[in-house]
């Protein structure tokens, strides 16, 4: 486990209400969170990061200049705050505004109202992202594996190197869709191809479809990232040779996990 702690952490809180704050600041008091700065709206947000960049922005979706989506992909944006763990609590379903925040690394969407378990459990899922355990797979060295990540999104490429580099995978390959992936698989040698579902030319089912039966090398694992939610999607996405799929938002644990799984 990791060495930090909750008590430790730095929590910027973009709330509007003062009754939604009182009832997170109590939570997160509760929890052990001691270090909780309040702001109201974007403005104040990014005005208060770039004074200090604190270890966690927990925000409300609809704030008074702009939504918590924008926000995140604002804070994407910049290099100084491209890793930063960013955790939406929100009654918000639509997937409008859900799948941008998926794709912007999101570490986790809490829905209102939440319990303190649910809250515990993302910030845990924040202290692996920040400091994660390392992956121990016996007698395979974890840094000479090499991963393909295959995303149509800059953004969420990053974010999935971010972690697997935590977990000390320190050698990797990008692709933009799955034609390009297919490619570079007929041109490399990969250990493991973490790809996400939705992608322009070529999804991800239909590049693990061809990696198992027109590629060079069928067995590579490959994992598949996905907000989908359609039983006969997702039936298929499942019969295409996936060694395993995620829900988005991706977390440490379940990458780490999958990965002893599949190659210790």
């Amino acid at each position: 486990m990791s060495v930090l702690s909750v008590a430790q952490l730095d929590v910027l809180l973009v709330e509007p209400s003062a009754t939604q704050y009182k009832i997170i600041n109590e939570y997160l008091q509760e929890i052990g969170v001691t270090a909780i700065t309040r702001v109201e709206n974007g403005a104040q947000t990014l005005a208060a990061i770039g004074a200090r960049v604190p270890d966690l922005v927990i925000s409300a979706m609809h704030l008074a200049d702009m939504t918590g989506t924008e926000l995140l992909q604002t804070l994407r944006n910049s290099e100084h705050t491209l890793d930063l763990p960013f955790m939406l609590i929100s009654s918000e379903t639509h997937l409008r505004y859900l799948e941008p925040l998926r794709q912007a690394g999101v570490i986790a969407i809490l829905p209102k109202p939440f319990d303190q378990q649910q809250l515990q459990a993302s910030l845990n899922a924040v202290l692996d992202f920040i400091e994660p355990e390392p992956l121990q797979l016996g007698e395979f060295a974890v840094d000479e594996l090499k991963v393909l990540i295959v995303d149509d999104s800059f953004t969420a490429r990053h974010i999935t190197r971010h972690m697997l580099e935590g977990l000390g995978i320190e050698r990797f390959a990008e692709a933009e869709n799955g034609r390009q992936a297919l490619q570079m698989i007929d041109n490399e040698f990969f250990d493991l191809v973490v790809t996400d579902y939705n992608m322009p030319e070529m999804d991800g089912e239909q590049l693990s479809q061809l990696i198992r039966s027109h590629s060079t090398q069928p067995s590579i694992p490959v994992l598949m990232v996905t907000s989908e939610t359609d039983r006969a999607r997702l039936a298929g996405i499942r019969h295409s040779g996936v060694s395993a799929i995620f829900d988005k938002p991706l977390t440490v644990a379940s990458l780490r996990g999958a990965l002893q799984r599949l190659l210790a």
